[in-house]
């Protein structure tokens, strides 16, 4: 039987940098992205040259013995790319891989990029999956984000995917934005739910480093983490009542929550990032691309000049210790509401998880942060609300 094996491909380009946004992706002109799909199509189909010259890392990401269950294009704005660009991509990794028929394809896109002629391309060249990134249902809060469309743009383009035949569709949204409160996000969930999207990914927004964010905000971030009250974002009982508000408007909705930030309709979970948090293996094409193949995790150069020169160069190569691996099982594992398995853990480890994690697990257990159920360790709903605490505890 052949090995499972994910692709991710990054797109680094975007119409406008998002105010708040880290990710490694920046404006360029048509003659940089042509060169980029150029070098990133001769990446996808030189036989392991962006793997790193290490047998377990080769052999694990051997293309005649993997099969691709899912490919997920991200970015950056993939949908910023032409129809031509796009096609020319996936082409590429049909030709150097097995790739299931029934495989899940995955774009980003941002409304404002897309029409009804480019959507029904992506239809007609495979893509079955599209993760549109909202944020706010609010143009207020999209202006202040620094987003490039309005809402109006995303219903339109939420219509054009619908109408092209996309029956899974994505929605992100955002909250603790600055001036949200709890009633107007609640309004904004129960909006965007009417629509009915397939998946819904419901995170808290993060002021990072680097951003201009940071400048208007980073204060305000201090003063939340010594639990002081902010100027300008919400503080944290507000914070809290939108947690919650979030479990219980999508439940209501008919979403099941299958991961800390990620809410489905049944058996519409994303399979691309179940794949990420079961450790399965990966390999990522283009500017700081990153990958786990067995035990080695490594990146490609995030240089677009080096990359436009040269393709992938493999580099932050990591060869993963036994108890990185079970660390790595533990806290990527307890992200999903399912847990870890204890079967599995023994399985792949050949040791029980209670004879590693004796000291930590007893203590989580006993403080009602984790429960065991039917063979599986899981946070329970308190576990949840300090989820990384909790995570934190298993490494070793």
């Amino acid at each position: 039987m052949k090995r499972e094996l994910e692709i991710y491909i990054h797109i680094p380009f975007c119409a406008k940098k998002c105010d708040y946004c880290d990710f490694l992706s920046f404006p360029a002109s048509e003659e940089i992205r042509e060169r980029y799909v150029d070098a990133l199509v001769k990446d996808i189909r030189r036989p392991d040259g962006c793997i790193p010259d290490l047998g377990e890392a080769r052999e694990a990401a051997g293309r005649e013995k993997s099969v691709v269950r899912t490919i997920f294009l991200g970015g950056g704005t993939p949908s910023l790319l032409r129809e031509r660009q796009m096609e020319r991509i996936l082409d590429a990794v049909r030709q150097a891989f097995d790739v299931d028929e029934e495989a899940e394809i995955t774009m980003e896109a941002n409304p404002g990029t897309l029409d009804a002629g480019k959507l029904q391309a992506c239809r007609e060249m495979g893509i079955n999956r599209l993760s549109m990134g909202l944020q706010s249902v609010s143009d207020g809060e999209l202006k202040m984000l620094g987003r490039i469309h309005t809402y109006r743009d995303f219903l339109e383009n939420y219509e054009e995917a619908r109408r092209a035949g996309f029956d899974n569709i994505n929605i992100d949204l955002m909250s603790a934005l600055p001036g949200q409160t709890a009633k107007s996000w609640r309004e904004g969930l129960e909006q965007a739910a009417a629509l009915e999207p397939e998946h819904i990914s419901a995170y808290s927004l993060m002021i990072e480093e680097h951003t201009p964010f940071y400048k208007r905000y980073g204060q305000d971030r201090l003063l939340l983490e010594r639990g002081e009250t902010p100027q300008y974002l919400p503080d944290e009982e507000e914070e809290r009542q939108m947690y919650a508000i979030t479990r219980e408007c999508l439940a209501q909705a008919g979403y099941h929550r299958y991961e800390i930030s990620n809410y489905a309709k049944e058996g519409r979970e994303c399979r691309h990032n179940e794949g990420y948090w079961k450790r399965t293996n990966y390999l990522g094409f283009g500017l700081g691309a990153s990958s786990l193949l067995g035990s080695c995790r490594f990146r490609q150069t995030e240089k677009l000049k080096a990359y436009l020169q040269t393709g992938g160069q493999p580099e932050e190569v990591t060869i993963l210790s036994r108890e990185d691996e079970m660390a790595e099982t533990m806290f990527l594992g307890l992200r999903r509401m399912e847990g870890v398995s204890e079967g599995e853990f023994a399985g792949r480890f050949c040791v029980s998880m209670e004879e590693v994690y004796r000291e930590p697990l007893g203590e989580m257990l006993q403080a009602g942060l984790l429960k065991k159920e039917n063979g599986y360790i899981r946070l329970t709903g308190k576990g949840i609300d300090v989820s990384n605490y909790v995570m934190a505890q298993f490494l070793l």
